[in-house]
């Protein structure tokens, strides 16, 4: 039986067969005993109560010690809901893990945890979830990680400790844990249909995936949007050190609350210790980091989304993750947009409510949808233009090798055969160079760049997944970076990502999803596209130290002189270059606007272009390049 069968198998057991009353259809013998989630339209409707919902802080021990005090830290989460589940109603669980309920907060206004009446229980409830999801017969969960809110210990950005802090509660939810309220007393939760699923964007999305490859039961399904899947990718890039010194520990000091940022400090200087900043090589700290090889263990399924421009969190985080859930048979599902750093719910609102409602509805509540028998991915082509496909990379892609060609007084060319002679062609690193002084005028030569251009294009050509750059270069220096840059050189209206707000403009009107209290609505501002255009988009880029050019473990200084072979990924795409536009590769040292340190050694570099080439992965493969006039 396929692992999505197995999953399916295990939730039809758990539903308890009097949950569900179907409008318009037999109503189960005993549905009068016990309330039942109402089912219409093939979705949950909104038949319980919101402002009389059961509301709870509770407390759990965990099993660790982020702070090393000799006690294990306390985890606090806040729950919400149905009253009906004081009378028999089963009800599955929505998780937000975060470590930003008090301090950065959540949702694209901000909203923060508040209790305004002091009496330990929350009144304001961040994001939606809660407003639509509880009438509809879900408990919501909003656990503070591990360091942050009102749960005990020290943040250790993505170690152990942050990344088990939800798994205390799923244990608790499926009678493996014990939890008590402020009072000390123990509560249970029978209210539990035994099935759980988590959400969250950003570290929120990184707990969900955290959570995940534990393999801990009771965790059905997880909703990670734009969440940092190799924390080494973070903050590093192929050797290259991509964010500030002690950015690691740097972030554990933002989430803490500020009245614990100084009693926190040892456990940050542990990990400013421990984070290899001196060499920038992945290290066991990193290892621990990593939910990537880790998927094995998983049980739950996947909506995954991300933004393909999302300069934060960047999208080989996605990809990377995407492919090992393809390998090991997780069902899962995938949206790629065209903002950066942006929730769906504000790029995308309908459409993503619809599906989150649907898709929870059948992972929680096992109701018959036939969600998973839609396409597994969703493409934002252009702004608001919307694609479906059977999977990611697109079905018939194909990585097809594109060789650098020399120019004759301005740039050189790209085609798909290499150089009859052996050329090569040299410029010098630059650790000052400006990303617009990269890509702009590239018919001109410039000394700390070489450019390359396709002919202008005969038919639309596409790429999706991975390109590749493959080079073989001499430095007359013992280390260099090496920087390659894919761009679309042609005027087209493009998502503007680069913009305040990264592809959306906040409005001043408001739309409502979900029932509202007296203390907090269901209601957000609305967005709309940031649109542009422009003469030049940057597709996607990738950087890698020269001295990681045989493992991102070790560190060996090159011979001055000697060419050596050089392999390095660009962030995936999903990309069309129109018709009379032009296919640029970019090659260059050092990228500041990239790497948070650029190599300072100035080398000068000689690129040899008969084995130079970038391996794009087209749709349709070389026939496509071909007939698209490369």
């Amino acid at each position: 039986m396929s692992r999505i069968g197995r999953l399916l198998r295990v939730a039809a057991a758990l539903l308890p067969v009097v949950a569900v009353a179907v409008v318009g259809g037999a109503v189960p013998a005993l549905a009068a005993q016990a309330p039942a989630i109402v089912v219409s339209a093939g979705v949950t409707q909104p038949v319980f109560g919101y402002s009389d919902a059961i509301r709870e802080r509770l407390f759990i021990d965990s099993t660790f010690d982020s702070d090393r005090d000799g006690l294990r830290d306390i985890i606090a989460f806040d729950v919400m809901r149905p009253r009906a589940t004081l009378d028999g109603l089963k009800v599955p669980v929505i998780m937000d893990a975060s470590p930003y309920y008090s301090t950065l907060c959540r949702g694209n206004e901000g909203e923060c945890k508040a209790d305004l009446d002091g009496d330990g229980l929350l009144d304001r409830w961040p994001l939606f979830y809660d407003n639509y999801f509880v009438p509809r017969g879900y408990a919501v969960i909003l656990l503070d990680m591990v360091g942050t809110g009102n749960s005990t210990g020290c943040p250790t950005t993505n170690a152990n400790e942050d990344n088990l802090s939800a798994k205390q509660a799923i244990n608790w939810l499926n009678g493996r844990a014990t939890a008590r309220n402020a009072a000390g007393e123990v509560v249970r939760a029978d209210w539990h249909n035994g099935r759980t699923g988590m959400i969250g964007k950003s570290y929120d999305g990184s707990l969900a995936m955290a959570t995940a490859v534990t393999g801990v039961k009771g965790l059905t399904t997880v909703v990670p949007i734009s969440g940092p899947t190799e924390y080494y990718d973070y903050v590093r890039s192929n050797g290259v050190i991509t964010r500030g010194n002690s950015y690691v520990a740097y972030l554990a000091n933002v989430v803490t609350n500020p009245e614990r940022r100084a009693y926190c400090q040892p456990t940050r200087d542990r990990i400013a210790a421990e984070d290899g900043d001196e060499h920038g090589d992945y290290t066991a700290f990193w290892n621990e980091r990593s939910y990537v090889k880790k998927v094995p263990n998983m049980t739950a399924s996947v909506l995954l989304y991300h933004g393909l421009n999302d300069d934060n969190v960047r999208a080989d985080h996605f990809s990377k993750f995407w492919y090992a859930l393809a390998e090991n048979g997780v069902p899962r599902k995938l949206w790629l947009s065209q903002e950066g750093h942006v929730d769906p719910f504000d790029s995308r609102r309908a459409v993503w409510v619809e599906t989150l409602h649907r898709w929870f509805d059948y992972w929680l509540h096992a109701v018959p949808n036939g969600i998973m028998d839609e396409p597994k991915v969703d493409i934002e082509r252009a702004a608001d233009v919307w694609e479906t496909h059977a999977d990611w990379p697109i079905p018939g892609t194909a990585g097809t090798e594109v060789f650098l060609q020399p120019g004759a007084g301005g740039a050189g060319g790209l085609k798909l055969v290499p150089v009859a002679q052996p050329r090569s062609e040299s410029f010098q690193d630059s650790p000052t160079q400006s990303q617009n002084t990269m890509i702009l005028n590239p018919d001109a030569v410039q000394p700390n760049r070489l450019a390359y251009l396709s002919a202008p294009l005969t038919a639309p050509l596409h790429i999706s997944g991975t390109p590749e750059v493959r080079l073989r270069v001499a430095a007359d220096q013992t280390d260099t970076n090496l920087g390659a840059i894919l761009v679309d050189y042609g005027t087209a209206e493009r998502v503007n990502h680069r913009a305040s707000g990264e592809g959306i403009i906040t409005l001043e009107t408001q739309d409502c999803w979900g029932e509202s209290s007296p203390t907090d609505d269901g209601c957000y501002r609305q967005t709309q596209k940031r649109v542009a255009t422009s003469d030049v988009e940057l597709v996607t880029k990738g950087i890698m130290d020269a001295q990681n050019r045989q493992s991102i473990r070790v560190a060996v200084p090159l011979v001055p002189g000697q060419a050596y072979n050089y392999s390095f990924p660009l962030l995936p795409e999903d990309y069309v270059f129109q018709p009379g536009h032009r296919i640029g590769v970019i090659i260059v040292g050092s990228y500041p606007q990239y790497s948070s340190q650029a190599d300072q050694s100035r080398a000068n570099l000689q690129v040899a272009l008969k084995t130079s080439n970038v391996v794009l992965p087209i749709v349709g493969g070389t026939a496509a390049a071909h007939a698209a006039g490369l």
